[in-house]
């Protein structure tokens, strides 16, 4: 995955041409020297590419397809090479952690080279094709033992130790008589396990927390921005009308992501789902991406300069944050999850407060529920709501980038972006942190936070909630036997979609290691978003109709044609008023001005105003 590093004496490209960072102006801007004209320009951070030697189309593992044994390899790599990401390595420091690891130093270099070019854990399970050569000394079944005697034995509380481990593993190796392992290379595993694990396996949580976790008290590891994040969600306090006829519809949920160093809002989302992993996984994956085409898409010209993989998520302790997917994207990532414990309200302070703040800036838009009942006294929320979920979020994106993001915060005595601007930067006091490399795979990013879906794939394509999907890309896994069970069972594949528009669905394919779009096998169906989708289902069920892919589409096409009806009957009925009101006022108005005319012809001052709709009594027009 490309990922834009931004410090000075970084290589990039700029209009296709070779460039050179010389100098970090702002949040927004650097100066460049273009190396064949050898001038310097100053420009926008967006107008930045990351330059390569060669042009190779890299492809990384995903964390979802990924066994746990993969998985756990490849977090076991990454904590050893973990001190010299982001850091000057030398040679000796490298010799040092490779001796310290029971590796050969260019692997550790081999490992970085595949971090850096992905900035993902997963590609560090990527195993290369050496057709035999250099190949592990032990066999399968050998590794299958040791890895599952570590487990078993020595990594409980029972404490065991490494010779009572050895006996165990030579006992079974006795059993399928295959020759046991010398105890170094036992050794050797268990050093490159993480100290941390090994202390928390043998003798419990609190023993690892208190000597590898900092104390928590408010927050002191958040030193520099994106070091703690912290998101929550709320039910937000106003009546939304739906897109089409603009009828009320529902109150929207927001998630919120706030930088605790700063307080700036990084990133958000707004559905009418309930809490869950889907708004999680998007809220993280917005503030992890940069907001150029986000600003755009919304049409609000503002700069909002957060973008970079955060350190540490702080999450609530509710179920809908603990989410396989979202655990194991937040690794892929190198981000660490922290849950909030029980009893413990300070912990999530500071996005709490940005959620009020929020809330009570929503108090004074059309068709706000305010927070207490006896607040709305006589005001119909319903009658007087008038926003769509888009324009809340455009509304939302103004708000955070020109008002809450440069107004004072009292908790830091200047604004959030001032804050933001002074840790990346630096200031006479402290140095900055340099500016968060920029990932470009806008997809990519999202789709690795959202939950997967996992099918069989059919002659027909795919069918997920009734709906049936297809593409040619499909064909070659039609009734694909498990690759576990290959005589019993059909092989499941990873697809993913955006409950925004789920038209289309995204298939993770295992042997190219991308995604692709799948659509609907009937394209004449109309996109619809998952809110709409569960909108049919219920008027189904409530009908007692059977649901399946037909009448899902017959219904949703009935509830546009009442929209379109209605919309006619509307424009119908406002145009006959209009033609009512012309006549009246035609009738009321001509005899009054001939009675104001004199004998001879010659007009006279009308000294009464005549109100055009004084007499109408209709709402609309008064």
């Amino acid at each position: 995955m490309d990922r834009l590093v931004i410090n000075v004496g970084e290589k990039v490209l700029y209009k296709n041409q070779e460039a050179l960072i010389v100098k970090v102006i702002d949040l927004n801007k650097v100066s460049i020297k273009i190396l064949k004209e050898n001038i310097i320009y100053t420009v926008d951070i967006s107008e930045l590419k990351v330059f390569s030697e060669e042009v190779i189309l890299k492809r990384d593992l995903g964390s979802d397809i990924l066994s746990e044994k993969e998985w756990a390899l490849a977090n076991r790599r990454y904590k050893i090479i973990e001190p010299l990401i982001n850091t000057k390595r030398t040679l000796k420091e490298v010799s040092r952690i490779a001796k310290q690891s029971s590796v050969h130093y260019t692997t550790i270099y081999r490992w970085l080279k595949l971090y850096d070019d992905s900035g993902l854990i997963s590609s560090l399970a990527r195993k290369r094709n050496l057709n035999g050569k250099f190949k592990g000394r032990l066999s399968k079944s050998l590794e299958d033992i040791i890895n599952s005697k570590i487990e078993s034995v020595y990594l409980t509380p029972s404490k065991r130790s490494i010779k009572r481990l050895m006996r165990e593993i030579v006992k079974d190796c006795l059993k399928l008589k295959i020759e046991p392992p010398h105890e170094n290379t036992v050794r050797n595993r268990i050093k490159n396990l993480s100290e941390e694990e090994k202390l928390r396996r043998r003798y419990g949580f609190s023993k690892a927390r208190d000597k590898y976790h900092p104390i928590k008290g408010n927050f002191p590891g958040a030193d520099f921005p994106l070091s703690v994040v912290q998101i929550d969600h709320t039910l937000l306090d106003i009546i939304l009308v739906d897109e089409h006829l603009r009828n009320p519809f529902e109150r929207p949920y927001i998630t919120l992501a706030v930088d605790v160093f700063s307080r700036m809002i990084l990133g958000f989302y707004l559905s009418f789902d309930p809490p869950g992993e889907i708004g999680t996984g998007l809220c993280i994956s917005h503030a992890i991406l940069p907001k150029d085409i986000w600003m755009e898409k919304t049409g609000v010209n503002e700069q909002w300069p957060c973008w970079g993989v955060m350190k540490t998520i702080h999450l609530d302790n509710a179920k809908e944050f603990r989410g396989k997917t979202l655990r194991r994207a937040c690794q892929n990532y190198g981000i660490s999850i922290e849950y909030r414990p029980p009893g413990t309200p300070n912990w999530g302070g500071h996005v709490e407060r940005a959620l009020k703040t929020i809330s009570e800036e929503i108090h004074d838009l059309p068709g706000t529920t305010f927070s207490k009942v006896s607040d709305r006294e006589n005001y119909d929320s319903k009658k007087k709501s008038s926003f769509t979920l888009n324009e809340l979020e455009k509304w939302l994106t103004i708000y955070i980038t020109k008002v809450y993001h440069k107004r004072l915060h009292s908790s830091i005595n200047m604004s959030p972006l001032e804050k933001f601007k002074e840790g990346i930067l630096g200031s006479s006091k402290s140095p900055g942190t340099g500016m968060p490399p920029r990932i470009f795979d806008e997809r990519r990013v999202q789709l690795d936070f959202m939950p997967m879906i996992e099918r069989t794939v059919q002659e027909y394509g795919v069918l997920i909630d009734h709906i049936t999907y297809y593409d040619e890309v499909l064909r070659r896994y039609i009734n694909a036997k498990s690759l576990t069970d290959p005589y019993v069972k059909k092989r499941k594949f990873i697809f993913k979609r955006d409950p925004r528009d789920i038209s289309v669905i995204y298939f993770y394919d295992p042997e190219l290691n991308d995604y692709f779009e799948i659509p609907y096998r009937d394209t004449s169906k109309p996109a619809i978003s998952i809110w709409e989708y569960r909108s049919v289902i219920k008027k189904l069920k409530d009908n007692a109709v059977k649901i399946d892919e037909e009448s899902i589409f017959n219904g949703y096409k009935e509830m546009e044609e009442i929209e379109l009806n209605s919309i006619k009957s509307t424009k119908s009925l406002r145009k006959n008023t209009h033609r009512i009101i012309k006549k009246q006022l035609k009738s009321k108005i001509e005899p009054e001005i001939k009675k104001r005319v004199g004998k001879k012809g010659e007009k006279v001052e009308i000294t009464k105003r005549i109100e055009p709709f004084e007499d109408i009594e209709d709402e609309t027009f008064n």
